[in-house]
């Protein structure tokens, strides 16, 4: 049976894995601040990204990013493990994003990205923080726009 803590530091990871994909979905940057640490290693390399450091992830996230449309991150079925003020954790993310068209709004067509996140959390005055992030591909898809004229 889990002890309190093990329930609340499961949940207080859950809710930071959350906080992490609204921050990217709402192309708030800066609020990644509060999701890594400042030394944290993040590794996008499986899905075609960088390697480095927070300060470069947010210019590439803002650059990579700034020309799609739309994109949500979901994930689940988090597997974490919690030793102390230490966790990993393996998290599925389902990725969809559309794609710009020709006139650069919505409309090119939809990309689907599967992956797993690979994290190393730590606790930093009494909040979880990932400290490594490594992206595994499972799975890209692109699925053309529709013909003109279809519904």
């Amino acid at each position: 049976m889990l002890s309190l803590q093990e329930v609340s530091d499961r949940l207080e990871i859950q809710d930071l894995m959350v906080r992490y994909s609204h921050a990217v979905d709402t192309r708030q940057w800066d609020l990644l601040d509060e999701v890594f640490t400042p030394d944290a290693v993040i590794d996008y390399t499986a899905m075609g990204g960088p390697r480095g450091g927070l300060a470069e992830t947010k210019v590439f996230l803002a650059a990579a990013m700034g020309g799609i449309p739309a994109f949500q991150h979901l994930i689940a079925n988090s597997a974490l493990t919690v030793d102390g003020d230490t966790a990993t954790g393996r998290t599925m993310c389902h990725n969809p994003l559309v794609l710009p068209g020709a006139d650069g709004t919505a409309g090119g067509g939809v990309l689907f990205c599967g992956l797993w996140y690979l994290d190393r959390f730590v606790r930093v005055d009494g909040a979880w923080r990932i400290r490594e992030r490594v992206e595994e591909k499972s799975y890209m898809y692109s699925a053309p726009a529709p013909a003109s004229g279809s519904s």
